[in-house]
């Protein structure tokens, strides 16, 4: 998959989990800081991840993960 389909299905995902409106999902936005979200809503975001893209999400990458576009580029590069 492309950047921008991605980035589109990981904000899909986002807009269910948390309390914030499209326009505040932008690759730069940070999970915690921007979005509000607390480690709770940062896992089961991963597994909403693993389902929807069907992968294994390393625990490495967890501890990486502080934006929007962490996810998509990761997601980009090793999503089937």
């Amino acid at each position: 998959m492309d950047y921008n389909s991605v980035f589109e299905k990981v904000s899909e995902l986002i807009l269910m989990q948390l309390p914030v409106t499209k326009d505040q999902i932008k690759p730069e936005s940070k999970l915690v800081e921007d979005l509000g979200a607390d480690s709770a809503n940062i896992m089961i975001l991963i597994c909403d991840i693993e389902n929807e893209f069907d992968i294994q999400v390393d625990n490495d990458m967890l501890a990486k993960v502080s934006t929007v576009d962490d996810i998509v580029k990761y997601l980009s590069e090793n999503g089937k």
